[in-house]
């Protein structure tokens, strides 16, 4: 599985990201101003950890249309999140009536030397929901590179 965390932290040995601690989970919440309760953290990082597996797993989908199996499959580079900051997507789905995203993160994914960014909007999902957890990702290649609108158009005819 993908591991990451908020400060891009990963172990040099193996390049796999590393999921925070509740702590430090807190901690970053209290740097962003938000107003965390510790007794919390025991619920919240293991969504938080889901949700961002369930993005890589979309990401992962993307990219399974490119042979990158001889490098070891793509890999997370860097990742971002800003949660103020929308993609133009979202601002015309608010426009159009819809819920505006909980958060917005910017991920580069590394793909046998070729750098792909990819922007991920994060939804709550139905409320009542009896299945659990529920959210929705609108994950996406950015467009502001050639192999970004490529890898869109692509999809958008079916290769």
């Amino acid at each position: 599985p993908l591991a990451n965390n908020e400060t891009n932290a990963h172990t040099s040995h193996s390049g796999r990201w590393i999921y925070p601690s509740e702590s430090m989970f807190f901690e970053a919440m209290r740097r962003k101003d938000h107003d965390p309760q510790a007794a919390d953290m025991k619920t919240i990082v293991p969504i938080h950890n889901a949700v961002n597996e369930r993005a890589w797993q979309e990401i992962l989908q993307w990219e399974e249309p490119y042979d990158s199996a001889g490098c070891g499959g793509p890999k997370l580079v860097s990742f971002r999140g800003d949660a103020s900051k929308l993609t133009p997507r979202a601002r015309w789905n608010i426009m159009l009536g819809y819920q505006k995203p909980f958060d917005r993160h910017d991920w580069m994914v590394d793909r046998c030397g070729v750098q792909v960014e990819y922007v991920i909007d994060f939804y709550s999902g139905k409320p009542g929901a009896n299945e659990g957890l529920s959210f929705y990702l609108d994950v996406r290649p950015k467009i502001n590179t050639w192999e970004g609108a490529m890898m869109r158009a692509r999809k958008i005819i079916g290769l």
